[in-house]
């Protein structure tokens, strides 16, 4: 049950699900797709029964363009009722931008706990040679280093749609997305399937009607994520969490399935508007 609530994880992980390409693959993959979307969350299972019941949304919002960057706001309240009481009320929030060409990145997260205030992260990441310096504002001032193969969330999302569009069915990564206390970093590995035509049949929501997508192939995608540090320190190989959506050529998502563990929760998505996207000049 922890794992919902004790940080960002997820919730940066869903936001770069929905960014979609990034850098230098724009140009052969068309532009980004400027839009909203909310997702409507519910309980699926509980393996350890330690949750009755599950309830939430998302809402997610990304603008910008090639020359200016990529932002992404962010917001996802959750609900949890463990049975005899006892209900938990979270409230993630973050906002994102990265640059087009994965050099620069700054996150701001705020995670409260039944109307608690539980903790902020602010920082910023910049990609130098063959490391990345990293400076947080919060939870604590701190400078430090990271290996330069480590990507960040939008450019992980630009090598999945570039791995499917190859023909590839496994991908992984080193992804740093400023969750936790800003100084994780996560190994990925992502599961690819086969790609599914635009004019396949399949459970319909707002993004499979919308006029921009009927035309886009999609492909479902399984990523999960591993506590890098544990691994080093315990060859620990169990994810600590993993997601998984179908991924639109132009990096909408749809068809969420968050596992944590102990208990899975699906996003139907609910709504989604396309926004005015101004053109890279």
């Amino acid at each position: 049950m922890v794992h919902l609530f004790r940080t960002s994880l997820g919730v940066m992980a869903l936001a770069a699900a929905s960014v979609g390409l990034g850098g230098e693959a724009q140009a052969a993959n068309g532009p980004f797709l400027a839009h909203q979307a909310l997702y409507d969350l519910s309980l699926v299972k509980s393996r350890s029964n330690s949750v009755n019941s599950a309830r939430g949304r998302i809402l997610y919002n990304f603008t910008g363009n090639a020359c200016e960057g990529y932002t992404s706001e962010f917001r996802q309240v959750s609900e949890l009722d463990s049975g005899e009481g006892k209900v938990t009320l979270s409230d993630l929030r973050s906002n994102s931008w990265e640059d087009a060409s994965g050099k620069s990145y700054r996150f701001k997260i705020e995670t409260r706990m039944n109307q608690t205030d539980a903790g902020r992260v602010d920082g910023s990441a910049e990609r130098d040679g063959d490391h990345i310096n990293v400076k947080l504002k919060l939870p604590a001032p701190k400078t430090f280093t990271l290996d330069g193969k480590i990507v960040f969330p939008t450019e992980q999302i630009q090598r999945i749609i570039a791995a499917a569009k190859d023909g590839k069915s496994l991908l992984e990564l080193s992804v740093y997305d400023g969750s936790d206390d800003g100084q994780k970093v996560y190994n990925t590995l992502t599961v690819i399937g086969q790609p599914i035509p635009a004019d396949r049949a399949t459970s319909s929501d707002p993004s499979t009607a919308d006029e921009h997508m009927k035309s886009l192939r999609r492909w479902p995608v399984t990523v999960s994520y591993f506590d890098r540090d544990a691994q080093q320190k315990e060859g620990e190989q169990t994810p600590v969490y993993a997601m998984a959506f179908e991924l639109y050529e132009n990096g909408v998502s749809r068809q969420l399935v968050l596992d944590y563990n102990d208990f899975v929760i699906s996003g139907a998505m609910g709504k989604f508007d396309v926004k005015d996207s101004k053109p890279c000049n």
